[in-house]
């Protein structure tokens, strides 16, 4: 003891020790908040019947990728059974209205669902599977009417329709299980299309105007 002040208990340095540094693993827990949410498995539908899942699909609404840079409207794909693979041939209208058309080709890789599937873009002495990308079917109306495509890292999703126009119901309901699913439904954009959506704007803008 010096100058008649007593040393502090173990318990209260303890106390002290919590209260400077509670701020600090705050902080920590929110920042692992996204990657705790990234950790939880991207869900895909139970089955998808390959033959009725083949023709063209409209793209409703998409996170916007690199590779679609050039594509202002009327964004479509489709699917064509080749062999043993699947043909994929996504098309779209430019800023300068011209047609821009990617063909790519894609497998199964879960053969018990069919909902998880690779693709790829990159044909060099055949096919490069490792150059391309998961393709995961993670919602998928029972009539086939609607689809959405989602990759595990979340960084990718498409909404995609048998027609160029969904119903405000429909959009509801995928918007809100892709929330459900671990999306940020504000990153995915609607897309242009002749006889369907008309105006650019993020996916949970379009609902809560509808």
């Amino acid at each position: 003891m010096k100058n008649g002040a007593a040393n502090p208990s173990p318990l209260h340095s303890l106390i002290n020790d919590i209260n400077l540094n509670m701020p600090k693993r705050f902080a920590l827990l929110l920042s692992l908040l996204p990657c705790i949410a990234l950790a939880q498995p991207l869900n895909t539908v139970e089955h998808v019947d390959l033959n009725r899942y083949l023709g063209k699909w409209y793209e409703i609404a998409s996170i916007p990728q690199f590779f679609q840079r050039q594509c202002v409207r009327d964004s479509s794909a489709e699917y064509q059974l080749r062999d043993s693979a699947i043909s994929v041939t996504n098309r779209c209208t430019t800023n300068k209205g011209d047609l821009s058309v990617a063909e790519g080709q894609a497998r199964v890789v879960d053969a018990a669902s069919n909902a998880k599937l690779e693709v790829t873009f990159v044909k060099l002495f055949g096919w490069r599977y490792l150059l391309g990308g998961d393709y995961w079917v993670i919602d998928l109306a029972a009539d086939y009417r609607y689809a959405v495509v989602g990759h595990p890292t979340r960084k990718y999703a498409w909404v995609l329709a048998a027609t160029p126009q969904v119903s405000a119901l429909d959009l509801s309901a995928i918007e809100k299980r892709l929330r459900e699913n671990g999306y940020d439904t504000c990153s995915l954009l609607t897309t242009v299309q002749t006889g369907g959506l008309s105006s650019k704007i993020p996916l949970c803008e379009a609902i809560a105007s509808k």
